[in-house]
Parts: C-alpha cells; structure tokens; sequence
C-alpha cells in the first residue's frame, strides 16, 4: 500500500481559503468524507477536534497534519489542502499553515495503513517536497510529486541498507583478519537512542523519528530510534543498545516504558520537540 491508494484526486484542494483554524478543519472533513471512508461524519470531525486539544498537529514550516483514529472510518484515507494565503493554525512556531494533510484512521487492529501515513510524514520533513507540493496546478500534478518522491525515498532506503550492510561485512572482516587496530580505523562515532510517540502514534510519532535520524546523520552521531504508534513499537532498542549510548531522549507524549533507562543519562520531552529542535536535544543529552 502506498500513499496514492489512500488519496485521490477528489479529496485534494489546491486554491484552499479557510480564516481559521476551525474553518479549514471543517473543509478538510468534507474533502475527507469525499472518499466515502466515514460512517459517521459528526462523530468522526469530533475526533479530529478532540485531537487538537491534545496539542496543536500544526508542527510548523506551514505543515499542519491533523488525525483522528475512531469507529467512525470505514476504511483509511487522506485529504489533502494547500492554502495559498495560508491560515492561522495555532502551529508550533507560530507561522501560517500552507500545507495540510488530514488522516482518517479505522480504530481496528490491522495497522497496515500506519506504514503509509509514517512514510507520508516523512516525506513532509523534505522541504523540497513541500514546495513541490505548493506548485501543483492540478490535482493529478500533486499525485504525481508524491508518486515521484515515494519512489525516490524507497531508493534512498534501500541504498541505506545495502551500505549498512557493507560496513558491517567490512567490519567482520578486518576482525577476522586481526587488523583493525593498524587500518588506522577511525574513532568510533559518539551514539545516542532515541524513542518517539504521541497519543495517537499516526504521524507526530515518526515525523519526530526521522527529524532526530536525519539531525543525528548531520552531526555525525549514530542515533537509533525507536518508535511507539499505533502498530506498536517498532525499530525496539536492545539492552546493548541502551548501553551503549552515551544519552537518551524520550520525545514522546504517551507512556515509555522507562525501567530499562534507569541510571542512564535521559532527556525527556514532548514530541514536538523532536520535530522542531533535533539537533538541540542531541547536543543536550550528549552535553
């Protein structure tokens, strides 16, 4: 399943105009109920606004990604709305919202879905893919950028892991060979884990996971996240692992088990800020 399969082309607006943040959460219920994927509409916006008292899902650079997981979905969908004007989303730094995606989750155990939509919020972290986004003349334009660039992330994450792969091949090997202290073998990069997580789990909780990878890859720490959504926890961190580390941050605005951190250097904060200050939690915990 791919982000295409739960957007079509009837539930993307490309000229929105909403005065407030009520307002475009309204029209982004219609654009939903589009998809004929809501048995109850009243039920299913109640969610949604149910959602944002929790905390703002405006996580800012214009992004905006409200949710809301309920009996009331049938099946999972998207909608999509780019605001030229933009809005006044109440976002986490307080600049106007251009870009939002609204999801529609089936409270059901079969979480397949939940791949799609952490895949499409890290897509969102790309601000060239935004921007792209902004351009679209037409609905089918806005497919096609999240077409192309669900491809090229697929590629990314494959090279990934044929290099990860290589390195450790190569790390095998020159211990096996009984040289690795005259390669003149590099220190060892500084480590730091992560785990990430919102009440919902559906977009915060992997949008925070990628910011923190990608801060970490920047500043040339090895970081290891783990993540608690809805599917539950995945990329779970092992006991060597936590050991390891040289600090920890729980980004997260749901319960962590926390017992295997003790007497650890641990940084506790809320989600968002894993979103929007990475690479100040990493020199934090590391400090």
């Amino acid at each position: 399943m791919r982000v295409r399969d739960l957007l079509g082309a009837e539930s993307i607006e490309l000229q929105g105009k909403a005065a407030t943040k009520k307002e475009v959460i309204e029209q982004m219920v219609q654009l939903m109920a589009k998809r004929g994927n809501i048995n109850d509409l009243e039920k299913y916006e109640k969610g949604v606004f149910a959602r944002e008292e929790e905390g703002t899902t405006g996580i800012g650079e214009g992004i905006a990604i409200p949710h809301c997981k309920s009996d009331a979905v049938s099946a999972p969908g998207l909608a999509a709305m780019v605001l030229p004007q933009g809005v006044d989303y109440d976002a986490l730094d307080g600049q106007p919202v251009h870009i939002i995606f609204l999801i529609a989750a089936p409270d059901t155990k079969d979480n397949i879905h939940l791949d799609v939509l952490s895949r499409l919020s890290v897509l969102l972290m790309d601000e060239e893919f935004t921007k792209a986004l902004q351009k679209a003349a037409t609905p089918e334009e806005f497919l096609d950028v999240i077409d192309r660039a669900e491809k090229a992330k697929d590629e990314e994450e494959q090279r990934k892991q044929e290099q990860k792969a290589a390195a450790e091949a190569a790390q095998k090997n020159g211990a096996d060979n009984g040289n690795a202290a005259e390669t003149g073998k590099p220190a060892a990069r500084k480590k730091v884990v992560a785990v990430t997580g919102c009440p919902t789990g559906i977009a915060h909780t992997y949008m925070a996971a990628e910011a923190l990878e990608k801060a970490g890859e920047k500043m040339g720490i090895d970081i290891k996240v783990e993540t608690r959504g809805s599917g539950g926890a995945k990329n779970v961190l092992t006991d060597q692992e936590i050991a390891e580390a040289e600090g920890i941050i729980v980004a997260a605005d749901t319960k962590v088990p926390m017992d295997r951190f003790d007497g650890r250097q641990t940084l506790i904060v809320k989600v968002a800020d894993g979103i929007s200050k990475p690479e100040e939690l990493i020199e934090t915990v590391l400090d």
